[in-house]
């Protein structure tokens, strides 16, 4: 895969707690020269829209727990859409779905898929869960109509795996998040079946890419 295709895939990422606005326009400038999408915090979404309008801009809801109430995800949801968001990464409740309340994290999830007309990509944390609780959380967000599911936040110990990627792509389309650091980590996640990938390090991933000419 060249740069170029990489890079369509990418959603270059700036979502940590000191993430300040020049950080997020820095983010969106790298986007936009390399081709890549880009995953910012909510209250940078109407900003980045007006200064970015190429960039297809995700942004997150219920981060980085997944404990907000199906009504506050809903509404910061609709938010971030009406701000300019192109698409949403919402965190499921990991508390809910191990206490086996499997239907309330599927309402929750159909909840904000039917509010907002963009897509809606599940966050699962697949390093708390086992693989049966990742079907689960899997099979929820098939039900409630998601668009994708993706393996991390990148807060929890741990990101995205060969393994996990795998076994989520018997279900939706994945993105894979949390440690993809390279070309070839990346290379490995889609090989694996992941069709996009979140990185904070979309840059240093495309160089190790090679450009159309060299393949």
């Amino acid at each position: 895969m060249d740069r170029s295709e990489l890079a369509a895939l990418i959603d270059h990422t700036a979502l940590g707690p000191e993430t300040t606005p020049d950080d997020v326009r820095a983010l969106l400038e790298e986007a936009d020269e390399h081709g890549m999408n880009a995953c910012i915090p909510p209250y940078a979404v109407e900003a980045a829209a007006d200064y970015a309008p190429e960039v297809t801009l995700a942004t997150v809801v219920g981060f980085p727990h997944g404990h907000h109430l199906a009504e506050s995800k809903r509404r910061e949801g609709v938010d971030a859409w009406q701000a300019g968001a192109d698409e949403l990464d919402v965190v499921i409740n990991v508390g809910r779905l191990k206490a086996g309340e499997d239907d309330a994290v599927r309402a929750e999830i159909a909840e904000l898929v039917a509010a907002v007309p963009i897509p809606v990509k599940v966050i699962v944390e697949t390093a708390l869960l086992s693989e049966a609780e990742t079907r689960r959380a899997c099979e929820a967000a098939v039900a409630a109509d998601a668009a994708m599911v993706k393996t991390s936040t990148g807060f929890a110990d741990g990101g995205a795996t060969v393994a996990d990627v795998e076994l989520m792509s018997e279900y939706l389309p994945v993105k894979a998040s949390g440690g993809i650091g390279s070309y070839d980590d990346a290379m490995a996640m889609v090989e694996a079946g992941a069709e996009r990938i979140g990185a904070s390090s979309g840059v240093e991933i495309l160089e190790g890419a090679p450009v159309a000419d060299d393949r």
